[in-house]
């Protein structure tokens, strides 16, 4: 099958407007699509520049942000001055798993904010769902990631 470059483009940007719609800043959701419509996954920020018609600095920005998120790594080739930047195959499990961390912490600061605010009061109850809601998804995500994994295996990807 022969890509259609047009047509690849557009859907870069339209897919990165959905991922802007959830949230994620426009570049980085930019960046993030750019790297996932190429084959290997992987780019250099000066391709990534010449393919957004973005600055540098605003490349950097966005890996910076892509990588912190844990969607985008950086890799060093050996005898070359310049970083790719690569989006894994598994990447939403992988930023799924190590949300683990994050949510760990949500956990514990939802249940201060219960403890100062009263855990019987209005505020004071939204901290406390806020927390239980945070116990239970890391509770359930070890088991969701296993039946990902098993049913993933069924689709041969």
């Amino acid at each position: 099958m022969v890509r259609q470059e047009e047509a690849v483009r557009q859907y870069m940007e339209r897919y990165a407007a959905v991922l802007s719609e959830a949230g994620i800043p426009r570049m980085p959701a930019r960046v993030f699509a750019a790297l996932m419509v190429t084959d290997s996954g992987r780019r250099t920020a000066a391709e990534l520049a010449e393919t957004l018609t973005a600055s540098p600095a605003a490349i950097s920005g966005a890996v910076r942000y892509l990588t912190q998120l844990h969607l985008v790594s950086r890799q060093h080739e050996p005898g070359s001055r310049r970083d790719h930047y690569q989006v894994h195959d598994d990447v939403w499990q992988e930023a799924v798993l190590n949300r683990d961390a994050i949510m760990a912490r949500w956990v514990d600061s939802a249940r201060e904010g219960a403890e100062i605010l009263g855990p019987d009061t209005p505020a004071g109850l939204r901290f406390r769902e806020s927390q239980a809601f945070y116990e239970f998804v890391l509770k359930e995500m070890p088991d969701l990631l296993t039946r990902w994994r098993t049913h993933r295996a069924t689709l041969n990807l």
